[in-house]
């Protein structure tokens, strides 16, 4: 087992590396959005954006930035290994398919209803952006790479600040409550760029993972329910957006 200062310097590093890197990054984008002077819900938060006006540059762009995107999982996975556990200790396994399917699968039918509602309620609000949930041209790929970047997203929040952080927060000695809220908002300062409601609804959604991963003792059924989450979203708006009166 690593000394207690070797395990905040990996949660520190694994953070300043991936997601909180975000955070700091997501905090000044909305620090730059409420002084523009135009109110939060008349601007555009874009995901999944073009890299380029060529299809396949932009192809080769996107697979470029989901596939380094995922190192800091490999990174993860060194630094659990060489503490004498794996990936696995965090419930990243296929262990049990089955029971990690089911539950991600109600997990993603609960949360993503209620997050659609939220977002809509906060963007009625004018306490969030309007969120383009895809920004990527008409193309065969387009579909494919839409999921993949769900599976991106899902597997590096969840291993990262789900698993990682929570399971290194509680080795160094922290409670669950204080680690669970510790990891909820961390989850909840790399989605400011959207707003405030983005960021109240992913503590939220934080919060919750949080105690089920104490629960279960599984990160997996979490990274089923955000992949699927991610993936209706994503590839929903692309098929909604301009067509639907009620999608901002």
């Amino acid at each position: 087992m690593l000394s207690r200062g070797y395990l905040i310097a990996e949660i520190l590093l694994v953070l300043g590396l991936s997601l909180g890197r975000s955070g700091v990054y997501a905090i000044v984008n909305l620090l730059a959005d409420l002084t523009s002077g135009v109110p939060l819900a008349e601007q555009t938060a874009t995901l999944n954006a073009s890299q380029s006006a060529r299809p396949g540059l932009d192809l080769t762009l996107q697979l470029l930035r989901i596939g380094f995107a995922l190192v800091i999982v490999g990174l993860v996975a060194y630094l659990l290994r060489r503490s004498g556990e794996s990936l696995g200790t965090l419930g990243v396994d296929a262990q049990q398919p089955g029971k990690d399917t089911r539950r991600g699968a109600a997990l993603a039918a609960l949360v993503g209803l209620t997050g659609l509602a939220w977002y809509l309620i906060a963007y009625r609000a004018g306490i969030n952006l309007s969120v383009s949930a895809q920004g990527l041209p008409d193309q065969w790929w387009r579909t494919p790479i839409l999921v993949l970047g769900a599976l991106e997203n899902a597997v590096v929040e969840e291993v990262v600040v789900l698993g990682f952080v929570l399971h290194r927060l509680r080795q160094i000695g922290w409670g669950w409550p204080g680690a669970i809220w510790t990891s909820a908002l961390i989850r909840g300062s790399y989605h400011l760029y959207q707003g405030f409601g983005g960021f109240i609804g992913n503590v939220v959604m934080g919060l919750l993972f949080g105690w089920l991963f104490k629960r279960w003792g599984r990160v997996m059924p979490m990274i089923i329910a955000h992949a699927l989450i991610d993936s209706v979203a994503f590839i929903g708006y692309a098929v909604l957006a301009g067509r639907v009166a009620w999608l901002p």
